[in-house]
């Protein structure tokens, strides 16, 4: 019996309970009312120096405490968060959040006459007129597959269509294979869990009656002392497993996820548009639709997120984020799901005719079926001089092969040179310098940024841990304003070029590529973005003010 049940803790580290089944839009997340609470290696260590704290850090505190002294902002940088929401009321967020200063709150009046009514902080697309607010969405997948299967089920194959059938056909293939090939992959990892359940449940009760208590503590299973090996093995088992943050707590979350991945990102009958926002999803004409709560059912991924470019450098409290001028535009447009193309491209346009300097996107999905509404919004950001800063995504995988939906590549092959996309990284120089979860690269990812165990904002004031290529997307948002709102003579496009040319260079490193599980293969960083390198604050703002000053002379000759 002991074997047996220390072969079934083995299968912890498998399952990866204390990150979640997906990471990020299903994170075990941990949350605490204070940053005291957090360990410390993981507070602000993203503002770190790779220089001089010996953390890959992206170097902002430097750029503070040295470059920035006695000098000011020449003007405010507004950030759009296109996300799940953020909690504008964080005691960090204060004074931090845009204001729509051509809108009265709460009147029930478009006062700016921008075809959105008391959009104060900004817009919700995930919502109706009558307050009602989706939470849950399917994957696109999901969508596409139960939008073709009556007409392409039964069909043996592409070439008994006709031509201008074959290519939504392919599509449909596509979505099938990956909606299937996920609903029996999260089943089985819901069968393992609970597998797993039963197993600690009946080692636990075990250990109560060998101990002869009602309930027992680490410290009781230190004081366990035998020959029997079944035994101490079992012991040491779970001490390891106490030990790494384990609860019943977490061991419920992360079912509760499993089963509302299946019943409602991969479940067809699922269908919360329909009745609460009832659009036409292929019209982007047809927007008479959302409302102006920016928080939504569920915004902790939003306000991490916020909280990494905005939060308060100088309260004394929480964290702190990149960039002291700065503002959120917040923009609910990503449920817990696949976002919609029409509303991330109502989005981006929605953040631009607003005055966002920066549009934020750390979402990403594998379809992407109507494209052409988000490759028209951000060819019309470019052309307004914004920057699009996106994460990489979370599936190690490689993006010169896999695409992550949006892309910069747009459908007649041009690209939009506005574009960032951001991979993660870890603290340390050294073999696990990628984050294992994060996409790569070498001709689609541009750089990368710190986003493993991050401390961050969580809603309620409270604060979290958390990983990402979605938090790493924006040290680097953050970056970008922190330059632009001491130098705003330079274009989005040459401020993209200051950030990639002044990344910490790491190119020669030797790392894992990134991969989840098993054994992962070695590379060099260079081979894993365009850059090699790893976003820094302070040899950015170094070289702009180089070239600014290179500007200057050249003007007055």
């Amino acid at each position: 019996m002991f074997l047996k049940v220390f072969r079934v803790l083995l299968i912890l580290s498998i399952l990866n309970l204390s990150n979640g089944y997906l990471l990020e839009t299903q994170a075990q997340v941990e949350f605490v009312s204070s940053v005291d609470s957090l360990e410390s290696k993981s507070l602000n260590w993203y503002n770190k120096s790779p220089e001089i704290d010996k953390i890959q850090g992206a170097d902002v505190n430097r750029c503070y405490n040295e470059l920035l002294v006695n000098k000011t902002p020449k003007r405010t940088i507004i950030v759009a968060v296109i996300d799940g929401g953020v909690d504008v009321d964080h005691e960090d967020l204060k004074g931090k959040i845009w204001i729509n200063k051509g809108e009265i709150p709460n009147n029930g009046v478009d006062d700016d006459l921008n075809g959105y009514i008391d959009d104060v902080n900004g817009w919700n697309f995930l919502g109706n007129s009558r307050g009602v607010n989706i939470k849950e969405e399917n994957s696109e997948a999901t969508r596409l597959f139960k939008k073709f299967k009556p007409y392409y089920d039964t069909v043996s194959s592409k070439e008994s269509l006709p031509e201008v059938k074959r290519k939504e056909y392919e599509v449909f293939i596509a979505a099938k294979n990956y909606h299937l090939t996920k609903v029996d992959e999260y089943k089985q990892s819901l069968r393992n869990l609970e597998s797993f359940e039963r197993n600690i449940a009946q080692a636990e009760e075990f250990l109560k009656n060998y101990l002869g208590k009602s309930n027992f503590t680490i410290n009781d299973l230190y004081g366990i002392q035998s020959k029997d090996q079944g035994l101490m093995k079992l012991r040491d088992s779970m001490i390891d497993l106490y030990r790494s943050g384990f609860s019943k707590q977490k061991l419920d979350k992360s079912k509760e996820n499993l089963l509302n991945i299946i019943n409602k990102k991969y479940n067809t009958d699922f269908n919360p548009r329909k009745n609460i926002i009832a659009d036409n999803i292929a019209n982007i004409e047809d927007k008479n639709y959302g409302n102006n709560n920016v928080k939504g059912p569920d915004p902790y991924h939003g306000t991490a997120v916020a909280g990494v470019i905005a939060a308060s450098r100088s309260n004394g409290i929480g964290v702190d984020g990149i960039a002291d001028s700065v503002k959120i535009i917040v923009i609910r447009a990503v449920p817990d799901g696949d976002e919609y193309d029409k509303d991330i491209a109502l989005a981006i346009r929605y953040a631009v005719d607003n005055g966002a300097n920066i549009i934020n996107m750390s979402f990403g999905k594998n379809f992407s079926p109507e494209k052409i509404f988000v490759d028209e919004a951000i060819k019309y950001a470019e052309s307004k001089n914004v920057l699009l800063v996106h994460a990489a995504g979370n599936d190690s995988e490689d993006m010169d092969v896999v695409n992550a939906y949006p892309i910069n590549l747009l459908n007649d092959s041009s690209k939009v040179n506005s574009w960032i996309t951001v991979g993660a990284n870890s603290r340390k120089l050294n073999k696990m310098l990628c984050g294992r979860f994060s996409n790569y690269g070498q001709e689609n990812v541009d750089v990368f940024a710190p986003g493993v165990q991050l401390a961050m904002l969580y809603p309620g004031s409270r604060y979290s841990i958390m990983d990402g290529t979605s938090f790493a997307a924006p040290v680097v948002s953050g970056v970008a304003a922190l330059i632009w709102s001491y130098y705003p003579e330079f274009s989005s496009i040459e401020l993209k070029d200051i950030i990639l040319k002044s990344c910490t260079d790491h190119k020669n490193v030797k790392v894992y590529y990134p991969k989840r599980t098993g054994k992962a293969k070695k590379t060099k960083f260079m081979y894993l973005s365009k850059t090699g390198g790893i976003a820094n604050a302070y040899n950015a703002l170094k070289l702009a003010e180089k070239i600014s000053t290179a500007k200057l002379v050249n003007g007055s000759n």
